[in-house]
């Protein structure tokens, strides 16, 4: 190895242990929050009194017909058709207020504040899930092998789950934002 090349190498030591200290930011430990498991356990704590949530994962059939007159175009895109959002559209990726993240198809709680984290990526993005709403399949439609999650009850496609994400989990679930609706726990939108 030249000179020239080993100090090439060198200049991205730095990024890297920035890169490592902001995912480490990122990690509910360092920010003194709950644990995973407390924030599964506990997600009630963040929804409104009197919100109109799913009362149970129990499946939701309808047709395609019924979800078209139910869903906004860009809804039905990506809950039916597995579409993606542009980048950086949804305003629920600055979304910041205590609350839950709900299914748009069928309103089935998913994802709550506590559990949201800023990835950088344009998509709301979470390192953990309220157990048992997600279903996974493998996705090849890029070739390279993802995979993508949906909700239990109504089936509808919400985004793809990564490796990368904060500790404690290291997951990312990066979610399309038209996918979600966001109940706050003041109860005002």
């Amino acid at each position: 190895m030249d000179r020239r090349t080993l100090l090439k190498g060198l200049t991205g030591v730095p990024l890297i242990g920035a890169g490592a200290a902001w995912v480490l930011a990122q990690s509910p430990a360092v920010r003194g929050e709950k644990s995973v498991e407390e924030l599964q356990k506990n997600w009630k704590a963040l929804l409104a009194d009197g919100a109109e949530v799913a009362p149970s994962a129990e499946p939701l059939k309808r047709s395609d017909e019924e979800w078209r007159k139910i869903l906004a175009p860009a809804q039905y895109d990506v809950l039916r058709k597995e579409g993606t959002e542009r980048a950086g559209s949804s305003p629920l990726d600055r979304e910041k207020r205590p609350g839950v993240f709900v299914c748009a198809g069928c309103s089935l709680p998913l994802f709550t504040s506590a559990m949201k984290f800023d990835s950088g990526t344009g998509w709301p993005s979470f390192f953990t899930a309220i157990p048992g709403v997600l279903g996974t399949k493998r996705d090849f439609k890029i070739i390279l092998p993802r995979t993508e999650y949906h909700c239990v009850r109504c089936g509808g496609h919400h985004g793809h789950l990564f490796d990368d994400g904060p500790a404690p989990t290291g997951l990312r679930y990066c979610n399309n934002g038209v996918a979600l609706r966001f109940i706050p726990k003041t109860g005002k939108a």
